[in-house]
């Protein structure tokens, strides 16, 4: 299903992916962090984003890098429980 936030995620994640040189294409499945391509640089960047455009609180939650790394496990962190 094409959200909002899903749309939002995947081009924060684009712009993000295209400063690093990387043009190729992910899925909302695909790993971006532990596949190595965004790095802990680009964690804090993604982190700050997240709680500044949705509100999360990483302070609140059990933090580990599956938690962001891939649009299905953001999408799920961000849904209204």
């Amino acid at each position: 299903m094409i959200t909002r936030a899903r749309l939002e995620l995947r081009a924060f994640i684009s712009e993000t992916l295209e400063k690093r040189g990387d043009l190729k294409p992910f899925a909302d499945d695909e790993s971006l962090f532990l596949s190595g391509r965004l790095d802990s640089l680009t964690m804090m960047n993604f982190v700050m984003f997240l709680e500044k455009t949705y509100g999360v609180d990483f302070d609140t939650i059990y933090f580990e890098v599956a938690v962001v790394d891939t649009v299905e496990a953001i999408l799920a962190l961000i849904q209204p429980r």
